[in-house]
């Protein structure tokens, strides 16, 4: 497989363009698989970092109840 890659605007329609240097480089026929990648708003992207933030963070005071498994493993 390989890549077509374009950006686009969403207007809230059901379907999407295709700008024409990408539909001219389409097989007339076959599979393809479609992937979108959105944008978050802001507010997602600090919650979310600051969620991985708080998971790999060493010695998390909730994570001290496994503490236990470990020194007998």
């Amino acid at each position: 497989m390989k890549a077509l890659e374009f950006d686009t605007e969403l207007h809230g329609e059901t379907e999407l363009h295709i700008p024409p240097r990408i539909s001219s480089g389409l097989p007339h026929s076959g599979k393809a698989r479609v992937i979108l990648l959105v944008e978050e708003d802001a507010e997602d992207t600090e919650w979310r970092q600051a969620a991985y933030e708080r998971f790999v963070r060493e010695g998390a005071p909730e994570d001290s109840v496994y503490d236990k498994y470990a020194e007998t493993g």
